[in-house]
């Protein structure tokens, strides 16, 4: 007996256009694999450092909030730094 596998409403739709054969064949996917990979590693490529003064509280708070999230204090600031400057990340008034 086959398990029956619950989609989420887009991979519910990726399933529908699949099956009426919306989706077409990648002509020489290696290649567009490897470029594509090649442009998602130099999209994150950290090749520059910074230092930077910050307040002992802000610093804890930041700290306390990439615990929360499980993850590095530095990578939570680099990743909303990122988030702030490709617009992701919005400010709160």
């Amino acid at each position: 007996m086959k398990k029956k596998i619950g989609l989420d409403t887009e991979e519910q739709q990726i399933l529908q256009d699949f099956e009426r054969g919306e989706f077409k064949r990648v002509s020489n996917f290696q290649k567009e694999k490897k470029e594509l990979e090649t442009a998602a590693r130099n999209t994150f490529l950290k090749d520059r450092r910074i230092n930077i003064r910050i307040s002992s509280r802000d610093l804890e708070k930041i700290q306390k909030r990439a615990a929360r999230e499980g993850i590095p204090y530095q990578t939570f600031i680099s990743g909303s730094l990122h988030k702030l400057v490709s617009g992701r990340l919005k400010e709160v008034v």
